[in-house]
């Protein structure tokens, strides 16, 4: 269990350094899209709602205010609007929430209202007098490119919110070489990330044996068994759950700054996601074992295997959920990543077609129970043992001890014969009396023969037969036909062994024997030879028959 989880995690790691690119893929047959006219870019980077929140941020972070008042839409210019961009940002450093990844980054804008297409919510403060929309605008003066600033509603709702802020920045609580900033992050941070998060699922991990440890003694104790171990309470992906929301709490109560609040939620996005898929991995293996239990117990061991790929594929699916989860919380559009999946995957089967058929012929044998393991099967030539039915191929032991592998697309297509499911064994042995046999002998042994079938109780008495039949080349034939009650083919050999011994004993006590297939063979010379075999032929009916009669003919 700890394998898969650590494989989540891998493949989470794998996908979150993928998100810097957004791949696009053009399916075979199509042509590509006309190229746009490309469109002239603001200096302050403000064509698209996204740029315009962030260079707002980045200027106002560098205090640098008369920059960041070219990103407002109001009339007042010099000193008013510097102090007015300076109490926009510390309001939306303090109250807006962190959703700098939702905003579009096209041109155009969201269009969240089609009737307002150069209008684009930034996102809703709650203040004492309402909630207050942060919201951008498009304008366009005189012939320069279109740009987003903050609109005018806003910026008017601005000096209210700015009253109602009374949270004290960490900035101002922490010393000052505590909010140097090293690649654009404070350095409190830094420690945060590579100290505080370790500390922090330590601090779980011992309250999950504190936890463990009482609720371990308590079940002792109740059930009166001192040998039952500590049950684990909080699992891994349950303490980085907690870990998440530890982080959402402390987002909330300490005041950080917009893009610290930003990225700390990122971050506890991430690692709720996470342990999400990672409880869902644990809980379809903790399914597939209690599953796999009671498949062994009633024998169903290919069941088995085809839970095994089926839990396999909801793991796959919930890893891939999460990763589309991840990829929307980014801004990424998950239709490019559901594209390549499809174009993928039928490159896959394609490449697989074989393997994919030998899968879907082994669920297919698995599902309709045609195959079990333990069953004497008979596949073409091949007569054995089944020891295991596999997605890719049925394993059969053969008679002579070996193994072999018959591919499932191969044993789904042929007609099988199940030794070893018979609900009775057919008894029918060939009897043959010998020509010198009297009538009264012949009466003999059929009566006895039927007399015995008849009574023998591991015999289906309805289905007894035992009929005088014909003569033979060389005999006469005795038909006898019985099903036989056996638990397996092994006692069906000890049954019919016991039959044919007393009929034996039958044939005996009426005193004849049984006719044995000879052939006679004549050395001589052509012509007196070819005489002599006609006047031995003429000479005595039974000698027209003896053809198979043991003894050697020789000229005079």
């Amino acid at each position: 269990m700890v394998c898969r989880g650590f494989s989540v995690w891998i493949l989470l790691f794998v996908f979150l350094s993928c998100l810097a690119a957004s791949p696009q893929v053009v399916l075979p047959g199509t042509t590509p899209a006309p190229a746009q006219p490309e469109i002239p870019n603001d200096s302050l980077g403000r064509t698209t709602p996204r740029g315009t929140v962030l260079g707002f941020l980045a200027a106002s972070q560098k205090k640098e205010y008369a920059v960041a008042a070219e990103y407002l839409n109001t009339k007042v210019r010099g000193r008013a609007a510097e102090d007015l961009a300076r109490q926009l940002s510390v309001v939306l450093d303090r109250r807006l929430p962190p959703r700098l990844n939702q905003l579009s980054d096209k041109p155009e804008g969201s269009l969240s209202d089609p009737l307002n297409p150069d209008w684009d919510l930034v996102g809703t403060i709650t203040s004492s007098n309402g909630d207050v929309q942060i919201a951008l605008e498009r304008v366009t003066r005189g012939k320069s490119v279109p740009v987003w600033l903050f609109s005018s509603k806003t910026l008017d709702s601005v000096p209210s919110l700015y009253q109602e802020i009374d949270v004290v920045p960490v900035d101002e609580v922490l010393p000052r070489f505590l909010v140097t900033r090293i690649f654009g992050i404070q350095l409190f941070e830094w420690f945060a990330i590579f100290l505080g998060l370790p500390l922090l699922y330590i601090v779980t991990a011992l309250v999950n044996r504190l936890l463990s440890s009482l609720i371990g003694r308590v079940l002792r104790r109740l059930k009166n068994n001192p040998d039952l171990i500590n049950p684990e309470i909080l699992h891994k992906p349950t303490r980085l759950l907690l870990i998440a929301i530890t982080l959402r709490w402390v987002r909330s109560r300490v005041g950080l700054s917009l893009l610290a609040r930003q990225f700390w939620s990122s971050v506890a996005t991430v690692i709720a996601i996470a342990a999400i898929v990672w409880i869902l991995v644990l809980l379809t293996s903790r399914v597939e074992a209690s599953l796999q239990r009671r498949f062994r117990s009633r024998n169903l061991a290919g069941s088995a295997s085809v839970l095994r790929l089926g839990t396999r594929v909801v793991d796959v699916l919930f890893i891939f959920g999460g990763f589309l989860g991840i990829l929307y919380y980014f801004g990424f559009s998950p239709t490019a990543a559901l594209a390549g999946l499809g174009v993928g995957g039928i490159a896959v089967a394609l490449a697989a077609q074989k393997t994919l058929e030998n899968v879907i012929g082994g669920v297919s044998l698995i599902v309709d129970q045609a195959v079990r393991v333990g069953d004497v099967l008979k596949v073409a030539e091949t007569v054995g043992q089944v020891e295991e039915v596999g997605l890719r191929s049925t394993r059969i032991r053969t008679g002579d001890r070996t193994v072999v592998s018959i591919p499932n697309g191969q044993v789904a297509n042929m007609s099988l014969e199940t030794l070893s499911l018979r609900d009775k064994f057919w008894f029918h042995p060939s009897l043959s009396l010998h020509y010198q046999s009297t009538l009264a002998q012949i009466q003999s042994v059929v009566d006895g023969v039927r007399i015995l079938l008849t009574e023998h109780r591991s015999l289906e008495r309805s289905s007894v037969r035992v009929r005088f039949l014909g003569f033979g080349s060389s005999s006469f034939d005795i038909d006898i036909f019985a099903y036989v009650y056996a638990s397996d083919w092994d006692h069906f050999l000890e049954i019919q062994e016991g039959l044919l011994f007393s009929i034996f004993d039958i044939i005996q006590k009426a005193g004849t024997h049984i006719a044995l297939p000879s052939r006679i063979v004549y050395v001589g010379q052509a012509a007196g030879d070819v005489a002599y075999l006609n006047r031995l032929t003429q000479a005595s009916p039974t000698n027209c028959r003896s053809s198979d009669e043991q003894g050697i003919g020789r000229s005079a």
